[in-house]
This record gives C-alpha cells, sequence and structure tokens, in this order.
C-alpha cells in the first residue's frame, strides 16, 4: 500500500506546533530549514507541495513570554497576529536557500463554506503550485472566531488535500503514528503500520488531546485521515523528529502510520458540501425519508417532520433521523420559513402553500451528499 504515498504527484504536508516551535521553546529554525530541504527535493523530484503550518500564536506566545496558551479569543488573535510576521519570515528565508519562493495563504471556514471563495482558493492554490511555489497555509486566527474557525491544522491540512485534489496528506507529529492505546500509559502498545483510513475503530485508539501548545491530538489526525479520504487521499502520520521523514514517507519507506483511501472519491461539488464544518440548520426527517435518502434519492417535503434553524434557500443544512443522526446534508431549495410551512406536505401542495414552486424537492440528490 505504500506506493499509494510513493506514486503522489501532488501533496500536503502538514506540521504542528510542537515541532514548529520545539515544544514551546520558540520558532525551530532547524526544522524548518530541515522541511525546507526536503520539499525542494521532492519539487526537484518533480511533485508539487503544499505545506500547512501551525506554530503561530506559539510563536507569538514566545515572543510574548507567555507559558501557558490562552483561552481569550483577542489574547489568541494577538498572539497569531505577533508569531505570524516571524513564522513567515522564517521560512521564506529557508525555502530562499534552495531557490525557491513561497507565498501566505491564510484561510478561514468561511473561505471555504462559501462557494465562490472556495472555488477562487483553489484556483490560486492550484496556480502557485503550477508556477513552482510552495503555498505557507495556515488558519486566519488573527480573526477567525469560534463560529467559522477549523478547530485545529490537522482538519485544515485534510480540507486543502481535498482543494486541491492532492494524493497524498503528511501530517508530522511529535509521535512516531497511530499506536494500538496510548502509549504514554500504556507499555504494550503497538504501532499501526498501516490501515484504511474509513476505519472507525481507530479513533478509540487515539487517545486523548494535545499538548498545551497545540490544538490537537492523535485523534484528530485520524479524523483528518477520514476526510481527506472522501476525496481520495492517502494520509501518512509520522514523527517529524526522525531523519528525513518527508523523503522517506514520499518514497514509500514504512514510516509511521498510512491510513489509505479504500472508498470512491466523491464528485468535487459533492466534496465541497461534505467538506462544511458549520451547517445553517437542521431538516428532521421521518423513517421513510431516511431510507430513501440512503437509497440515493431526493428529499421531498412529505418527508420532513420539523425545521430547525433559521436559513435562506442554498444553505447548506443537515437532515437527520428521530433520533438525531446525520444521514445526509445539501442545499436546500427553500428558506427555512418556507420549509416549515410544506413540511409534510406532497409536492402538489407546494405552489398552493407558497404562492409559487421553484423545485419539487426540498433537496436534490445532485446537492446532496450522504454521511
Amino acid at each position: 500500500m505504500r506506493n499509494k504515498i510513493r506514486n503522489a504527484h501532488r501533496l500536503v504536508v502538514k506540521v504542528g506546533s510542537a515541532l514548529v516551535t520545539n515544544n514551546g521553546a520558540g520558532l525551530d529554525h532547524a526544522a524548518l530549514d530541515d522541511w525546507a530541504r526536503q520539499i525542494a527535493a521532492l519539487r526537484k523530484a518533480g511533485r508539487e507541495v503544499a505545506l500547512v503550518s501551525s506554530g503561530a500564536i506559539a510563536a507569538g506566545m514566545q515572543r510574548l513570554g507567555w507559558t501557558r496558551r490562552p483561552h481569550e479569543m483577542h489574547k489568541l488573535q494577538a498572539a497569531a497576529a505577533v508569531g505570524q510576521m516571524g513564522l513567515v519570515e522564517a521560512y521564506e528565508k529557508a525555502f530562499s536557500r534552495h531557490g525557491l519562493h513561497t507565498a501566505q495563504i491564510l484561510l478561514t471556514h468561511e473561505d471555504l463554506a462559501d462557494r465562490t471563495r472556495y472555488l477562487n482558493a483553489r484556483s490560486t492554490l492550484t496556480t502557485l503550485l503550477e508556477l513552482g511555489v510552495i503555498p505557507i497555509i495556515n488558519e486566519n486566527d488573527t480573526v477567525v472566531t469560534d463560529e467559522i474557525k477549523f478547530g485545529d491544522n490537522d482538519t485544515l491540512g485534510a480540507l486543502v488535500a481535498n482543494l486541491i485534489e492532492a494524493e497524498a496528506l503528511i501530517i508530522l507529529t511529535d509521535q512516531q503514528g497511530l499506536f494500538t492505546a496510548d502509549p504514554r500509559s500504556d507499555p504494550s502498545a503497538t504501532l499501526i503500520g498501516e490501515g484504511r483510513a474509513e476505519d472507525r475503530s481507530y479513533e478509540a485508539m487515539a487517545g486523548g488531546a494535545g499538548t498545551g501548545i497545540s490544538r490537537g491530538g492523535m485523534i484528530t489526525k485520524i479524523r483528518a485521515a477520514q476526510r481527506a479520504a472522501r476525496s481520495g487521499a492517502h494520509t501518512c502520520i509520522a514523527s517529524g523528529r526522525e531523519l528525513d521523514p518527508l523523503l522517506r514517507v514520499a518514497a514509500g519507506e514504512a514510516v509511521g502510520t498510512l491510513l489509505y483511501a479504500s472508498s470512491t472519491p466523491l464528485q468535487a461539488r459533492k466534496q465541497w458540501l461534505a467538506d462544511h464544518l458549520q451547517l445553517a440548520g437542521d431538516l428532521i426527517i421521518d423513517d421513510g425519508a431516511v431510507t430513501a435518502l440512503k437509497n440515493g434519492r431526493s428529499l421531498l417535503p412529505v418527508g420532513v417532520i420539523e425545521v430547525r434553524g433559521d436559513f435562506k434557500r442554498g444553505a447548506a443544512v443537515s437532515c437527520r433521523s428521530i433520533t438525531g443522526e446525520e444521514v445526509a446534508r445539501g442545499l436546500v431549495n427553500y428558506s427555512a420559513s418556507e420549509c416549515r410551512r410544506i413540511a409534510r406536505k406532497p409536492t402538489a401542495e407546494i405552489e398552493k402553500l407558497l404562492g409559487y414552486i421553484d423545485e419539487p424537492e426540498l433537496i436534490h440528490r445532485d446537492n446532496m451528499v450522504g454521511r
């Protein structure tokens, strides 16, 4: 299975805060230089690489003399603003030694949730890659709020992999990979060499959250692999402190944990829809509608029991069973108030109830993706 990474032409590399800042001691310039050297070698071999880098907040904390990550949003944003300057400058210097240009890309979830901005981000990134520029991507922590944040850069790495249709996502961390249990507390834990990204049993093995410097942990990396697999990208989780981890993973060596994608990639539009982290509302549907959606059918008004939230026509909403299970999500053809008026009613009554009929379905199957 390692040839899935060896044959990948377009790669996304994600490095975490603990590695970038040497566990919060400040920017680890030696590590950045080493990653730049390895990525330059991959570029020379004809491969395209986008780099998702944490570290702005951690670097800002170090510059400001803070030893613990704050919880207040305004302090996090201030730390990000201070740290981002040093982070980008360090990467620019590291890559320039190999004759490579870099580009700073700061994203929020709103940039990817809006279809037009999503396509613009995709176009910019793919153009940079074609020009041989290394995009340095991070969450825009200086303006982000709880409502629009990705939550961690493992998730962002997966979303970028989907966005640019990368074949592989390499996540460098301070652990060797995924173990059968948390090796910090269970000495009998063994490293998992490879497995299916869609295997949900790995979540139980992932252990707890990350360090006081990082936001994630192994669980976010497992979920990132699951997300990346939707577009057919394979994920390798490996230690960034081993010798030449990027080159060895890219060469197909048995380094870290390979979580390979085994399902058919979603169509581009459905992939964009699946990657929505925040939804505008919920449609609670009956058992008949659940069966219909699982069989690839459209959602009709008659199958809707309850409408939750306040959303406009064209918004992304979740379709949930009576028990709360998310069955699908899609782009709704009517606003929340209109959905409430036509819920439980046959399609033939839509025009009489609303005074017009736009579409016979609440959500067409072409604008829907199952969960």
